[in-house]
């Protein structure tokens, strides 16, 4: 049985066949049914596109939708992690899990007996990723591409460094000193990196990471749990912000994605967000489409 956690789990092949179940879902030319099935969605952080395109993605698969906070079942009591697994999964036919430690998602997945999917944990933020790519791949902008991440070493940029390491992409990654990606997870890019061929780099200037990139991604600067570092931060960050003197280092053309909610003024400039909103919310709406093609893909594997 196989989950989704991180990409890091995923071969190429893998992830480009995901991605095409998801194009062919948007576009009609597949429609699967998940009928009379289930998708338990545990929230132990809250989300606005991460739910509804979770809810409604199943939904249009056919499968019953069911929204569990943490506050409202056992966990929220302290029930272990794998005792709340052995439970859900003997209900449900497939489990989304949005939490804080990716060691929790790690836990569940060891004791369900259905998959389990990343909603975003601290170190992973997959299911954006391919949202990200399918959005690429629409734009016709996944040939060569060269991505310039710009901000903090979060889970994005982890999430971001496995799909180049697997894909064979060029990727540079530029975060302030102090808040770079964790050595564990270059390391472990690094090999993928010598199979696939990706050019991953790593540098403390975002201009000089942003010259000839034809994307440039980031995310905000404070995360959601971080809200006592936000000062800090903001001054940690200055120079960081994708304004327009950084996008005219990157290659004409050059498209920027942002996983949302954006704050306008710190990460990126309200100029250059609402000159690629077109982008950027194409990228948020395909969250719909790349997780429906993850959860058919995961029931595939059942089969």
């Amino acid at each position: 049985m196989r989950h989704f956690l991180s990409l890091k789990d995923f071969t190429k092949d893998e992830i480009l066949d995901i991605l095409a179940i998801a194009r062919d879902i948007k576009s009609g030319k597949l429609v699967p049914k998940l009928k009379a099935k289930s998708l338990a969605m545990i929230f132990e952080k809250s989300s606005t596109r991460t739910r509804v395109s979770f809810e409604v993605g199943a939904a249009q698969l056919g499968m019953y939708p069911l929204f569990l906070s943490s506050r409202d079942i056992q966990l929220g009591r302290g029930e272990p992690m794998k005792d709340t697994a052995r439970v859900i999964s003997r209900m449900v036919d497939m489990v989304m899990i949005r939490t804080f430690e990716h060691a929790r998602l790690e836990e569940f997945a060891a004791y369900s007996k259905v998959p389990v999917i990343n909603g975003l944990s601290d170190d992973f933020h997959p299911v954006q990723l391919m949202a990200d790519y399918l959005t690429l791949q629409e734009l016709g902008r996944d040939t060569n591409p060269v991505v310039a991440w710009i901000g903090d070493g979060n889970n994005m940029a982890n999430s971001l460094l496995m799909l180049a390491s697997k894909l064979g992409f060029e990727l540079r990654i530029a975060t302030p000193k102090g808040y770079e990606v964790a050595q564990k997870w270059v390391n472990l890019a690094n090999g993928f990196a010598a199979s696939s061929g990706a050019n991953i780099r790593f540098s403390n200037d975002p201009h000089e990471a942003a010259k000839g990139a034809t994307v440039v991604a980031t995310d905000v600067w404070t995360s959601m749990g971080q809200e006592d570092e936000n000062e800090i931060r903001l001054r940690d960050f200055a120079g960081f912000s994708v304004d327009r003197a950084l996008m005219n280092r990157a290659a004409a053309g050059a498209v920027l994605l942002h996983c949302l909610p954006a704050h306008r003024g710190e990460e990126v400039s309200d100029e250059v967000f609402e000159a690629n909103a077109e982008t950027i919310f194409l990228e948020a709406e395909n969250r719909l489409h790349a997780q429906k093609g993850i959860m058919v893909w995961l029931d595939r594997q059942r089969a």
